[in-house]
């Protein structure tokens, strides 16, 4: 019997050696060929990475430590390596305002528009299937391509941004609510529909209390994504503190350009660790 049983477990473990080492060759294959087709090259990278550095080096203020903390006229000082945050200061808010309304409206399209894709809500079937085309449709388009087509369509400033960040969101966002949807136990459900609830209350009353912490985990983590997709928009002229960005660096201003990195860098830090601390709360007091 111990025989038997050490003759099979080789027979597996051989096995598992032999797809491992498939699966890396056709993996390690893959990766060459992909790098052959799109002209990438180790030893290209490895010439041009102190050029990168060079930029940084480029980027760093020149600060004197007996002139730190003098008046803004005063070269080598805090206040006139950060004389234009009066103007930077408002374009992040400005930002965090189109991240968050961006991100408002687009939980509320998306949790409407989960309800009637997912299959087990009782929705007509085309209904569905027309739901699930359009929204992979808008998140198949990235933000900033949607931004482009807007800049062009309204001209620069915050609309094309937020119809942009509104737009991917709501496709990123149904798929992810109705896949959650899906997953919600029916026991809820048989237990309304036997008692003779409608449609409705079977969304609302069965559906709706299993899936609002993940929903309101997943708009969280979406309005930090849409943050920093907002300062990539502002690039291309869709407002808010990444026009500046883009303003400073094509001006060569790189004291300038050190600063505004700083301050996305910051924001960005602030609302990951506030929003996860709110969707951990959220979901944790749900769970209890």
């Amino acid at each position: 019997m111990s025989d038997n049983f050490e003759r099979y477990y080789q027979q597996i473990r051989s096995r598992q050696k032999r797809d491992t080492v498939l699966w890396s060759l056709l993996l390690i294959s893959l990766y060459l060929s992909a790098g052959y087709v799109a002209e990438f090259n180790l030893f290209t990278v490895w010439q041009s990475l102190p050029h990168f550095f060079d930029y940084l080096a480029e980027t760093l203020p020149v600060l004197h430590w007996q002139q730190l903390f003098a008046d803004v006229r005063t070269q080598g000082s805090l206040a006139y390596w950060g004389y234009r945050l009066p103007i930077q200061l408002p374009l992040i808010w400005e930002t965090l305002q189109l991240a968050l309304a961006a991100t408002l409206c687009a939980v509320g399209i998306a949790s409407v528009l989960a309800f009637l894709a997912a299959a087990n809500t009782g929705m007509p079937a085309t209904l569905r299937f027309a739901i699930r085309a359009l929204v992979a449709f808008l998140r198949t388009m990235p933000e900033l391509a949607w931004a482009v087509m807007f800049v062009m369509a309204f001209g620069i400033g915050m609309i094309p941004g937020f119809l942009a960040l509104t737009l991917h969101t709501i496709g990123s966002l149904t798929k992810l609510f109705y896949e959650a949807l899906e997953s919600a136990s029916d026991k809820p459900v048989r237990g309304l529909a036997a008692c003779g609830g409608s449609q409705l209350q079977r969304m609302r009353f069965a559906f709706w209390p299993q899936v609002k912490p993940i929903f309101l985990s997943y708009s969280f983590m979406r309005f930090e994504v849409n943050f920093r997709s907002s300062t990539i928009l502002g690039l291309v002229g869709a407002g808010g503190i990444g026009q500046e960005l883009m303003t400073n660096i094509k001006l060569d201003r790189y004291d300038q350009v050190s600063i505004t990195l700083l301050l996305i860098i910051l924001v960005v830090s602030l609302l990951d660790t506030l929003s996860g601390q709110l969707r951990r709360r959220i979901v944790e007091g749900a769970g209890q």
